[in-house]
């Protein structure tokens, strides 16, 4: 590496010219100093034509920093459209889908059943229904998208006093198929609760609802405990 004796000499001249010029700061004579400078630097394999015209060679990397910053920008350019593409398949596959209901028995102090037959429950009173899926007339919710459900149901019943027998079943199906179940049958207890939760894959158009079996009823039921919703936890596509 080559000394600069010319370089030095204009630094030391910078320094001595700093303690004496108030207006002007060090950083602004040792830039002007360097931008003045007419000899050659030691840039070894770095030399590059450089936006200081008046150097005869330059330490510059405008270009592989340029060609870094074009790699970078296209790279991101690629994710950005990568995650614009995943997000359309997203939409397509969804469809805007946003699908949940929730609703309960209107409260009662008689009793519901017994049947002769299996019933299909009607929640009445209706607090959410997103997608209008439930039909709170026939108690049943049918799928407006195909994909995995969540369902949830629960039997409440109090007979009033101990020693009367609490004898419920309620059951939830799937297009007419059992698909879980709740059931008491003692005389121990005077009221009684139970919950079921499943998940559920549906197509577009299948039903399901909770029923009560033949036999069984459900009393007292005075503050609206029976309760009946699903959601959409995630689409399928249509095939």
């Amino acid at each position: 590496m080559k000394m600069l004796p010319s370089a030095s000499l204009c630094i030391l001249m910078v320094l001595s010219l700093c303690s004496r010029a108030e207006a002007t700061t060090a950083f602004d004579l040792l830039r002007e100093t360097a931008v003045s400078y007419t000899g050659s630097l030691p840039c070894g394999g770095w030399d590059c034509e450089c936006a200081f015209r008046r150097q005869k060679s330059c330490c510059c990397v405008a270009q592989p920093l340029f060609d870094l910053e074009e790699a970078t920008f296209m790279r991101m350019v690629g994710l950005w459209e990568g995650l614009s593409h995943l997000n359309s398949q997203i939409e397509e596959l969804t469809a805007g889908c946003k699908i949940a209901f929730t609703a309960a028995m209107l409260p009662m102090s008689g009793c519901l059943g017994p049947f002769n037959s299996n019933m299909s429950i009607s929640y009445q009173s209706i607090s959410l229904n997103q997608g209008n899926g439930y039909n709170p007339a026939l108690g049943t919710f049918t799928a407006p998208h195909a994909g995995l459900y969540s369902f949830s149901f629960t039997a409440y019943s109090s007979v009033g006093s101990a020693g009367q027998r609490l004898y419920q079943k309620l059951q939830l199906m799937k297009n007419g198929q059992l698909m879980a179940s709740s059931w008491e049958d003692n005389r121990e207890d005077s009221e009684d609760s139970s919950s079921q939760t499943v998940l559920l894959q549906l197509r577009r158009g299948c039903q399901v609802y909770v029923e009560l079996m033949s036999g069984r009823q459900l009393c007292g039921d005075t503050q609206g405990q029976n309760t009946f919703s699903g959601y959409l936890v995630y689409p399928f596509s249509e095939q």
